[in-house]
């Protein structure tokens, strides 16, 4: 769609739901000409811009370390800013994989090349690091060269950790964008795929394909999805590319042979009430079924069989002093054959870094969720997938973050009280259909903190026109460049 059609067709949806679009954009927080390609993001502001120095070392060249660096450059006059990072496509939309499993983008329209989002005057090395001195402000990369620091920003992302499922072990650790040999080689012809990964996203698709054909057949089909016990990026991906397979059956009139369940370890469907109970409707409507409390721990591929941890809580033995029943929990494995399966695997931290001194018994980097600032090393921040925030594993989030940082990380540079605070506002676009969305926005209080006045419950077209068209030209026209 070109620019102008998408900004009518968002003000034609928006008068239908009651709102000018000029309260939209004011909300949206742009103003004036194109909604991502205005003035704001064109305006230069480097005329406020500190003149304090000091060498800044990113570690993380996807979306939060590249927005990062590009708004420190444009807040300092003389900034010094290197960023390690070995992938040459790092940045990379990560929130179009859920697209690509569905068979609505292909891989090159979410593959970037880092050079090109590269902001000016900042130093790339395509290298990893693999070793942490936080005491020395220094650490090394893969070549064995060590760089010095007087603050660092960790945003290395996290990376999927195949080893805790059975019968997966040998995939080990893959990355978001990693073209993965040994992962692809496994899934081919299995029925089973990922969406977390870009090419685990392509084979989402053709697996989705080969149902729609088996269906078409008369074949009774079974569909699983899996949601893992550990924090992922983007929670609600696996329910996005059920609900999209579920449109695509629909589309192709074989619905009805699809049995479609999602079993995740939670023990809700959303941990935001309000949306909770909106997605539960969603599924009875389409009837599709979901079973909790219900954690994928082992795979058999050959024989399509996923294996689930099913855990429950019952009452022990009553405790006299408490006044109460010690609580005792049950586990039983159960099986679930399958011809479709997605795998919303186990995630954590780099090991490299989750092991070291910055690292946290949990792996993930230990900040003030408010400020970012690590907790033990008041000279390194971290934001992102990799950050240990209760909330906020989401590229929207990141946009949120950033700003926190950059005005937390230049304050520290120069002496000052850290002046801003992330409130922990996360937001996640839940694709509920083609042409559908419900824009799940809620902070710290865990309630639905709307942008806009209109009921957040709510499936909507005008929010597939913001996930769909504008999006991902805002991420990259505007957070990449450090102005949105």
């Amino acid at each position: 769609m070109k620019d102008e059609k998408i900004l009518k067709e968002f003000e034609e949806e928006l008068v239908k739901s009651g709102l000018s679009r000029r309260e939209a954009l004011k909300l949206l927080g742009l103003s004036g000409g194109l909604l991502f390609l205005n003035d704001e993001l064109n305006a230069s502001t480097t005329a406020n811009a500190s003149d304090v120095k000091a060498k800044i070392v990113i570690v993380g060249g996807g979306l939060a370390g590249i927005a990062t660096a590009a708004r420190l450059s444009n807040s300092l006059s003389t900034p010094d800013i290197t960023i390690i990072e070995p992938n040459e496509k790092s940045v990379s939309y990560q929130p179009g994989n859920t697209f690509i499993g569905a068979g609505l983008y292909e891989k090159k329209d979410v593959m970037y090349a880092t050079k090109d989002f590269l902001p000016s005057g900042v130093t790339l090395i395509k290298d990893k690091a693999v070793e942490f001195d936080p005491k020395n402000n220094k650490l090394m990369i893969g070549s064995g060269e060590t760089i010095e620091y007087d603050f660092l920003v960790i945003a290395a992302g996290l990376v999927l950790d195949f080893s805790k499922i059975k019968g997966l072990e040998h995939i080990g650790d893959v990355y978001t964008i990693e073209d993965h040999k040994k992962m692809n080689e496994t899934f081919a012809n299995t029925g089973a795929s990922t969406i977390y990964n870009m090419d685990g996203a392509v084979q989402t698709w053709q697996n989705m394909q080969n149902v729609i054909e088996e269906a078409k057949s008369g074949k009774k089909i079974k569909a699983v999805f899996s949601h893992p016990n550990t924090a992922v990026k983007c929670g609600g991906a696996p329910k996005k590319i059920m609900y999209l397979m579920n449109a695509r059956l629909n589309e192709e009139g074989v619905r009805d042979n699809v049995d479609m369940t999602f079993y995740p370890n939670s023990g809700k469907m959303f941990s935001v009430k309000e949306y909770e109970e909106a997605i539960i409707q969603q599924y009875k409507a389409r009837n599709m079924k979901y079973k909790l409390q219900h954690n994928l721990i082992e795979v058999d591929l050959k024989n399509k069989v996923a294996i689930f941890d099913n855990y429950w809580q019952e009452k022990g033995e009553y405790d006299e002093d408490l006044e109460e029943y010690d609580m005792i929990t049950k586990h039983q494995n159960v099986e679930v054959p399958y011809d479709f399966l997605h795998i919303a695997p186990p995630m954590k931290a780099a090991p490299e870094i989750a092991n070291s001194e910055i690292g946290s018994r949990k792996g993930w980097v230990p900040v003030n969720k408010e400020t970012l600032q690590h907790v033990k090393f008041k000279n390194i921040f971290s934001l992102g997938d990799i950050a240990a925030i209760p909330l906020g594993k989401t590229g929207g989030t990141v946009r949120k973050q950033y700003k926190v940082l950059c005005d937390n990380l230049i304050a520290t540079m120069e002496g000052k009280e850290m002046p801003s605070k992330f409130d922990g506002y996360t937001v996640c676009p839940i694709i509920t259909d083609i042409g559908k969305v419900m824009l799940a926005e809620f902070d710290w209080s865990m309630k639905p903190t709307p942008s806009f006045p209109l009921d957040p419950t709510k499936e909507r077209y005008i929010w597939w026109i913001l996930k769909a068209y504008i999006l991902k030209p805002m991420t990259q026209y505007g957070m990449l460049s450090g102005k949105l």
